[in-house]
């Protein structure tokens, strides 16, 4: 039986090796070397574009345990990175150009995978996994926009989420705008002379120079808040960090301005700056974002961002198993279904790959733990109780608590990374199908 797979990035070797792996007949269609798209140059498969991190080795880190996990499923990516890493302490670098070449080379002397060099204009036919990415052609994502009935994202900019272990609670107060509703936001207040010297640290940051394929021009309800404040002084405080209706029960007072944070999910983990899109460089936010009062302290999950990225609307569209709902034969990975970074798209395609290998051979559904961080992001792409649903790359915030509590941070963290891989490691266990390191 033949399967097709749109794209050769990371997401698309990942699904193809999978399925290969299964015994399945792979079409991969990838429109290199004819047409490259803006951000693209190296005709190799899984090109790197904008950094040869991949991030943490370290087990007590997000990043260190999706890598585990992965190699437990057999991941092409991974070990391609670790055979082509170059020194960078505890993280994993590599040679972009080794590691592209490695996993080209594997790919195309795989005998159950077919490489075609054409461009995907049109929505597929049969059973197929599309892993076309932030830059989809405009010809497909137009055909998959009017197929997903519109939910087909361009996006242009995204808050920062932080952890919420990194905000100071002395600092902050509980509340809703003129007490309507449970009080959901934490609201933290600036007095005069503090928010006068945010401003002016904001306005003259450093900004990301967007490339010429990115468009500068964006939609108001999506302005970065460096541009919004360029207008005037009291752009904020008339716009996000209005301070109206939210009296500080600590001194009775309605603050001079205020910045809200709205929890990202239901464990009460994660939390998002409200309307602080932005396009500053990362160590920027960290440096302004810092001077809010209460987050002295923050911790990012996701920095801010701006840039054009295809993605869709997964949890009105997909499962847990990246399978397009209301089908039984499209399945989607990587960037495009909303999961953010490289290994976070390397291993959505093993779950999309797994999961159509599994049910074309009708086995029972593939499920992975939650406590696992390729269960977590695959449960985030299809959680239908986000209504404002945006990117998000692997965390500690979207994982379960621990049952008993670790105070130590890296202690902690490694706790649940170790209870996640176990878990995963059981389930592959019983399941018989892999053989667990």
């Amino acid at each position: 039986m033949k399967v097709n797979v749109i794209g050769a990035g990371l997401a698309g070797v990942e699904a193809a090796s999978a399925l290969a792996r299964e015994g399945f007949s792979v079409k991969l269609f990838e429109m290199k070397p004819h047409k490259k798209s803006p951000a693209h140059s190296y005709d190799g498969f899984a090109e790197l574009v904008c950094s040869n991190s991949l991030k943490s080795k370290r087990i007590s880190s997000a990043a260190g345990m999706l890598k585990e996990e992965m190699l437990l499923l057999d991941s092409l990516t991974v070990k391609a990175a670790y055979a082509a890493q170059t020194p960078a302490g505890g993280a994993l670098a590599v040679d972009r150009y080794l590691f592209s070449d490695l996993i080209t080379k594997q790919i195309r002397e795989n005998p159950n995978i077919e490489v075609i060099c054409e461009e995907i204009t049109g929505f597929p036919d049969g059973n197929t996994i599309i892993c076309t990415g932030p830059l989809t052609g405009d010809k497909l994502a137009e055909n998959i926009k009017i197929k997903m009935g519109g939910y087909l994202y361009f996006y242009d900019a995204a808050a920062p989420i932080i952890s919420a272990d990194s905000i100071d609670m002395d600092s902050i107060y509980f509340a809703t705008r003129y007490d309507k509703g449970d009080a959901d936001y934490i609201n933290c207040p600036f007095e005069k002379d503090e928010y006068d010297r945010f401003y002016e640290e904001l306005i003259n940051a450093e900004t990301v120079k967007l490339r010429e394929f990115e468009d500068a021009i964006v939609y108001e309800g999506c302005m970065p808040i460096e541009t919004l404040a360029k207008r005037g002084s009291d752009s904020l405080r008339y716009g996000c960090m209005k301070p109206v209706g939210l009296i500080n029960p600590k001194t009775r007072k309605r603050p001079y301005a205020v910045v809200q944070l709205r929890l990202e999910n239901n464990s009460k983990t994660l939390y998002n700056i409200v309307g602080f899109q932005t396009n500053l460089k990362f160590p920027e936010q960290k440096r302004v974002f810092s001077m809010i009062p209460g987050l002295k302290n923050l911790e990012f999950v996701r920095y801010g961002v701006m840039h054009r990225n295809t993605f869709l609307n997964s949890p009105k569209l997909l499962d847990d198993n990246f399978m397009l709902k209301n089908s039984n034969n499209v399945y989607f990975a990587g960037q495009i279904t909303g999961v953010e970074g490289y290994m976070e798209s390397a291993a959505s395609g093993i779950v999309a790959g797994l999961s159509l290998a599994w049910r074309l051979k009708g086995r029972e559904k593939l499920v992975l733990p939650n406590t696992s961080m390729m269960g977590a992001l695959a449960n985030y792409i299809s959680d239908g109780s986000i209504s404002n649903f945006q990117p998000m790359g692997a965390n500690m915030g979207l994982l379960p608590v621990l049952d008993k509590p670790i105070k130590g941070k890296q202690e902690r963290y490694e706790s649940i990374a170790l209870r996640g891989i176990g878990d995963l490691k059981n389930m592959l266990y019983n399941r018989d199908l892999r053989k667990v390191r």
